[in-house]
């Protein structure tokens, strides 16, 4: 991966090398907090669902799994636009990618919130900004559905 994008280094402009440097330290850390973050699931899943003997279907215990999940995911998906910046050249912002990562973070707030707590102008609020967030995301790819994707090297 990394070999591929060092390969242009000498056609690469000064700042084009400067953000690849900074993806490619970036996605060292997320790396990092992503197996800390798989170790501590792992660990939280034993501890509540085998050792404590709780019931994966209880409320509480469904949404701290899931929450857990969905940040992982969350940090995966962003070390996943990441590699694309590193591998293929892309700019550091890919807006589609954004908001998947924006609808992620969404979801697992919505997962995790106690919802018999939240005000209903903030469950209106969120469900009006998922709606956007959906929206926004299917435009852009109703905008790109003409463009012929990158063919990804494998």
């Amino acid at each position: 991966m990394i070999k591929r994008r060092l390969h242009n280094w000498d056609a690469m402009n000064l700042y084009e090398r400067f953000e690849a440097l900074v993806a490619l330290a970036l996605t060292a850390i997320i790396t990092i907090v992503v197996l800390i973050a798989l170790w501590r699931l792992v660990i939280s899943v034993v501890d509540r669902l085998v050792l404590r003997s709780m019931n994966p279907l209880e409320h509480s215990v469904f949404q701290t799994v899931f929450g857990e999940i969905l940040t992982l995911l969350i940090a995966l998906e962003f070390n996943h636009t990441l590699r694309y910046v590193v591998t293929r050249g892309w700019g550091i912002i890919q807006a589609k990618i954004v908001i998947v990562i924006a609808v992620l973070a969404l979801v697992r707030k919505i997962i995790v919130s106690d919802m018999s707590a939240v005000p209903p102008a903030t469950v209106g609020a969120e469900a009006a900004l998922l709606l956007a967030l959906g929206l926004t995301y299917w435009l852009m790819r109703e905008r790109d559905d003409g463009i012929e994707p990158p063919k990804v090297p494998r």
